[in-house]
């Protein structure tokens, strides 16, 4: 399999985004990050640099038509669950294949991310991670960021004995439109956290507000035009975010 251009090309436009997207935030949006008691990230192109399907269907030879999937997705012109259920049957990944990606193509963390989640943490604020990807490849993502697999609200692919693709887990909530509105406000209802942020790329992300009191849209990988023209505070890189909540 030939090398992917993505890290030079994610490099690229992170930088073209973080000369794009620097206009300070209103105070307000500041404030109530630092006073976040949780905060909830998306993963796929926010914490990482990649969407992770589209990672595993390149591996299962089904690359290109997962991926346009993925954009109708993330855009909002389709419904979320059509699309999952649409590139599942696609890609039809054994628990084999999954493994065998995830040691291919170790997912990377955006810059900053890392020391915002730290910086979160030592505050004593509650870090999620609200996916509409597949939890055996967001877990190892929240192992790089010390989040217990308890704060992880994924999608559960589902198999046979024999570790082959029968489905996926239609009652977990980010598994359908609509689903991380639910996930926050369950965890605003059994937690009690006020201010909670929800931080995304996507149109699914942006739904999340409300509950959530405010969204972090984030465009450093990519730049949906309904994302950055909803969010309360639009990014295109971590440190941007760092230097005005430290």
């Amino acid at each position: 399999m030939l090398p992917r251009p993505r890290a030079a090309l994610s490099c690229l436009m992170a930088a073209t985004n973080r000369r794009a997207f620097s206009a300070a935030p209103a105070s307000w949006v500041v404030d109530t990050l630092k006073n976040a008691q949780c905060v909830a990230f998306d993963v796929d192109s926010t914490v990482i640099t990649e969407e992770g399907i589209d990672v595993l269907a390149a591996h299962c030879g089904a690359g290109e038509a997962v991926a346009a999937w993925t954009a109708k997705a993330m855009g909002g012109s389709v419904k979320f669950e059509d699309a999952l259920a649409a590139r599942l049957e696609l890609i039809k990944p054994s628990r084999s294949d999954i493994a065998e990606c995830l040691a291919a193509h170790p997912p990377q963390l955006n810059a900053g991310v890392a020391e915002l989640v730290e910086l979160l943490h030592a505050r004593g604020t509650a870090v999620y991670l609200v996916s509409g990807g597949f939890r055996l490849m967001i877990n190892p993502v929240a192992d790089m960021l010390d989040i217990s697999h308890d704060r992880v609200f994924a999608n559960t692919i589902l198999f046979d004995e024999a570790g082959d693709f029968t489905g996926f887990d239609a009652s977990e909530p980010t598994s359908a439109d609509g689903g991380k509105p639910k996930v926050i406000g369950a965890l605003k209802e059994q937690h009690g956290y006020d201010p909670v942020i929800m931080v995304g790329d996507g149109a699914t992300d942006l739904q999340a507000r409300p509950p959530a009191d405010a969204f972090v849209g984030f465009g450093g990988i990519a730049v949906r035009e309904v994302v950055k023209e909803g969010a309360d505070w639009f990014v295109g890189d971590f440190e941007e975010v760092l230097k005005l909540v430290r």
